[in-house]
């Protein structure tokens, strides 16, 4: 029941953040969980997926993202984001699924959906 609603939610913020998805200049992804979390051509391309849809079906750990060093920043910032409703920009490197690296700045803001936080990530590649 859980999940299902968890996949309308994603669903939902989707068709209303649709024009920034499509439309930013950055890669973006927004996240709800682990599960459910939904991104950008952008997002995809930087991370070496084939599509947005391939990155969303990926259910290990959003750590599983991270490089090591950057798990810590990114685990405060959102936690900062999801308990304070305070933004961040952080310095993050994500691990590509290749298995190289990317060093990006990230911004992240909580943003609430139908009485449901979700942290919003713009990403630009260092």
């Amino acid at each position: 029941m859980e999940n299902q609603q968890h996949d309308e939610l994603v669903a939902g913020i989707s068709k209303q953040m649709k024009s920034i998805l499509d439309s930013s200049q950055q890669a973006v992804y927004i996240y709800l969980d682990d599960i459910h979390k939904v991104c950008n051509g952008k997002l995809a391309t930087l991370m070496g997926y084939r599509s947005p849809e391939e990155w969303a079906k990926v259910e290990d750990s959003f750590m599983a993202f991270v490089d090591p060093s950057s798990q810590e920043i990114l685990a405060s910032a959102y936690n900062q984001a999801m308990e304070k409703l305070i933004p961040s920009t952080i310095q993050v490197t994500w691990k590509k699924k290749s298995g190289g690296t990317v060093d990006t700045n990230v911004v992240l803001v909580p943003i609430a959906y139908n009485d449901h936080l979700f942290a919003l990530h713009f990403i630009s590649q260092n």
